[in-house]
């Protein structure tokens, strides 16, 4: 297909507004291109009240996966291995739920600007050093390392709750970390190059500890977390202080610490905050420069030879099979003819970062893909990569679940949802000023601790938060603060071993769910189940410091206590553990690896003009939560296409 650049529509298509695609075309409007951002959500945020709450409302973060107007639900598969799979407490019944045509575990997933940046929980993390010096090594190419890496998130982030450079406060820190420096004999990095940013496009910010103070009981927990970790040995009291237990502080990046940490949050006043602001910004900023274009689901792409060229897509709302309106109407194809189909033209280069599901499945609807699959399927083969949608990664999670005698004092007085008339809500008023408990994603303070002691990194992060959560099924988010007696210890595993998930085609339909096999733990490619093992010691860990509170005040209900031997417990682990950060699909490689579906510089191999810039291009998943490193391989997208053009 020939492209004439004269009537093309943009410099660059990109496809997808969340955390890959988001900054990506709203930095390159502002160097100057003209963009077209496809969206196949819409923008609840700004078409009602309703849809604002949703998005704004930090503590509604799991409300929103459940909201319609933004909702995509994915049903994948932990094991192929039917007998084992119905093992799972949260598996969805096709026979017993209406409206779902597949079945397996439910996986939330957004359609709407800013895609899963908009329902997530917020968590902005930065990998550890290591991370990106083994995507260097990898990928010989030295672009990727830490030392390098690190101005992306300095440059991404304005940071509010560490002094800002020039202030009284940082020059003190400053001080306080050269003298500690010199009598520890540590590395001497002075405060100024703690890592952070002060300019970006997202406010990161930090829940109000004072919070906890309005609750003895939940101080009493915390405090003996705090004892249990730092009495296992997890953490330095003079380095914690100095550093306030900030994981993205460059001191515990390259240290490799173990001990308390924060959560910081993607908020500012007590809002959410993310790529969607950054692109309403820069196309009030630039209208000339970014058009976006919703309720635009990408049908395939378009090729003049192997050159991309443009986009096809569906023209319309609710039209991929994961949105809830289109199962109640019968499927993606009931409904008369259908939206209209349309074509956009590319000057440059086509992006895709439609997620670790989606671009993949888009790829291979285009033609790029393993050609077995892609033949099946009766789909055209332009480039044979049997990488693409291999490599499927997660991180493991599992949560310790305790009851307790009296409800938290820290809950009572708050509906939990947003506002009625009629029904008070003494926590709404203070929302409306950027304070309080609804300012923050729930998350009181995490642990990061290693499962075994000659690990390089820790891969246990720990998070306490007062509520029900076992993990992700359809009506969850309603039961998460029903009971304002529930306390649960949140096991994340990462740096996970397992990369034998994939994601193939169900059909030559674009607007159809991809099949997705996580392939967990005994069906992975992990002979010595060292994940497995990790998670027990994560869920032991968390066992300990709740025994270790005072007179009976709780009972466990989850693992439950007749799971009171250690194959028992792996049992309740490999049956009920759940992930929520799906990525690798289309990783990068070298050249010469077979399986590599990008080169370093984002571009699919064996075509011009196409690249991916999502969470499915990195080799193994990185750090703790995955937003973060996507956002900053956006920022790294942006100067690599600028400065190829």
């Amino acid at each position: 297909m020939a492209n004439n650049s004269a009537a093309a529509d943009a410099d660059y298509i990109v496809i997808g507004s969340g955390a890959g695609g988001g900054p990506l075309a709203a930095n390159l409007a502002r160097t100057g291109h003209s963009v077209l951002l496809l969206e196949a959500g819409g923008d609840p945020c700004a078409s009602s009240d309703l849809g604002r709450y949703m998005y704004e409302v930090p503590v509604f973060h799991g409300l929103a996966t459940e909201f319609p107007e933004c909702q995509w639900d994915y049903f994948v598969r932990h094991y192929t291995s039917e007998t084992v799979e119905r093992q799972d407490s949260k598996f969805v019944d096709k026979e017993q739920f209406t409206g779902y045509p597949v079945d397996g575990v439910w996986y939330p997933r957004a359609g709407t600007l800013g895609g899963c940046t908009a329902h997530n929980a917020m968590i902005t993390i930065t990998p550890q050093d290591r991370d990106w010096d083994a995507i260097a090594e990898f990928t010989r190419d030295d672009s990727w390392r830490a030392d390098r890496m690190h101005q992306y998130y300095a440059r991404l982030e304005n940071c509010e709750y560490r002094p800002r450079p020039g202030s009284v406060r940082y020059m003190l820190a400053g001080l306080a970390w050269s003298v500690i420096a010199r009598v520890r004999g540590l590395k001497d990095a002075n405060d100024w190059a703690h890592g952070h940013g002060f300019n970006g496009w997202l406010t990161t910010s930090s829940a109000d500890p004072r919070l906890l103070l309005t609750d003895k009981a939940v101080t009493r927990l915390l405090l003996g977390s705090v004892k249990d970790a730092l009495g296992a040995g997890l953490g330095d009291p003079a380095l914690t202080f100095l550093t306030q237990l900030d994981p993205n502080d460059l001191r515990n990046s390259y240290d490799s610490k173990e001990g308390l940490a924060t959560t910081p949050l993607a908020v500012v006043n007590g809002k959410r905050n993310g790529p969607r602001e950054f692109l309403l910004r820069t196309q009030k900023e630039h209208p000339s420069k970014l058009t976006i274009q919703l309720h635009a689901l990408a049908r395939r792409i378009l090729f003049d030879g192997t050159r991309a060229v443009g986009v096809e897509y569906y023209d319309g709302p609710h039209v991929y099979e994961a949105d809830p309106a289109v199962r109640k109407r019968g499927g993606p194809s009931s409904g008369g003819d259908g939206p209209p189909v349309r074509q956009a033209f590319a000057r440059r280069e086509v992006i895709v970062s439609g997620g670790a599901f989606n671009s993949p499945q888009l790829l291979k609807l285009s033609g790029i893909g393993p050609k077995d699959e892609l033949k099946r399927h009766a789909i055209d083969v332009l480039v044979d990569l049997p990488g693409v949608g291999e490599n499927l990664q997660d991180r493991y999670e599992v949560g310790v679940v305790s009851e307790f005698k009296r409800p938290f004092v820290l809950l009572e007085g708050g509906t939990f949802a947003p506002p009625k008339e009629g029904t008070p809500d003494k926590y709404w008023d203070s929302w409306l000023k950027g304070k309080g408990v609804y300012a923050s994603n729930g998350a009181l303070i995490g642990i990061l601790k290693r499962s075994r002691p000659k690990l390089p990194e820790p891969d246990l992060f720990i998070f306490g938060l007062p509520g029900l959560f076992r993990g992700y099924h359809p009506g969850y988010s309603a039961l998460f603060e029903r009971q304002r007696n529930r306390f649960t210890w949140a096991i994340l595993k990462a740096y996970t071993e397992n990369t034998a998930g994939r994601v193939t085609l169900r059909s030559a339909d674009a607007r159809a769910w991809p099949k997705i096999e996580f392939r967990y733990f005994s069906e992975g490619n992990d002979p010595r189940q060292v994940d497995l093992d990790a998670v027990v010691d994560g869920v032991q860990f968390a066992r300990t410091m709740n025994e270790r509170l005072s007179g009976g005040a709780h009972t466990e209900m989850a693992p439950g206590k007749d799971v009171d031997t250690p194959a028992k417990l792996r049992e309740f682990i490999a049956n009920e553990a759940w992930g929520h950060h799906a990525s690798c699909t289309n990783r990068m490689g070298p050249d010469g690896d077979q399986m590599a579906v990008l080169d370093s510089r984002f571009r699919v191999r064996r075509t011009t003009g196409l690249r991916v810039v999502d969470a499915s291009v990195f080799p193994r998943i990185p750090g703790y939560f995955i937003v973060t490193p996507i956002y900053m391989i956006s920022e790294k997208a942006s100067d690599v296409i600028a400065g190829d053009s």
